[in-house]
């Protein structure tokens, strides 16, 4: 009787039907942005050989290596504090950084006349600020509590 009635008035305070699907939402953003993430900063770090020339005439190679350690740490940020309750203030901290690179790679890509890349770059752009929102004032994660 106690149990179901705390997982009731949790379902509530939650947002009730809207809340759990919402939180499947936000999950499925965040391991979709965190695997984009994860992917595109491992190549950063560890180019394949055939790509490595052509990197390399369009950012310096210091500043590859800086991208890529920051869209390694925003995969992991998506996720890791959220998975685990431990300071998932951290999930929109790493939403909001995700939105700085975005808006400053979509800008990089309009300048060179790249459409299609700018176009991927604000698609990721709208769902980083999404969640960000989300995580931070609407939806926001519980930090796990000491027992």
């Amino acid at each position: 009787m106690t149990v179901q009635r705390t997982r009731d008035f949790n379902t509530v305070r939650a947002g009730g039907l809207f809340g759990s699907r919402m939180h499947v939402v936000l999950w499925v953003l965040q391991a979709l942005l965190a695997a984009a993430f994860f992917a595109h900063g491992w190549m950063l770090l560890f180019p394949p050989p055939s790509v490595v020339e052509q990197m390399n005439a369009s950012l310096p190679r210091w500043f590859q290596l800086f991208l890529g350690v920051a869209e390694v740490a925003a995969a992991v940020g998506l996720t890791l504090p959220g998975l685990t309750h431990i300071l998932p203030q951290l999930v929109p901290a790493a939403a909001a950084g995700v939105i700085v690179i975005m808006v400053s790679a979509t800008i990089f890509h309009l300048v060179r006349g790249e459409i299609s890349s700018a176009g991927i770059t604000l698609l990721l752009l709208a769902m980083a600020t999404f969640v960000a929102y989300m995580r931070w004032r609407v939806h926001p994660i519980r930090a796990r509590t000491l027992a």
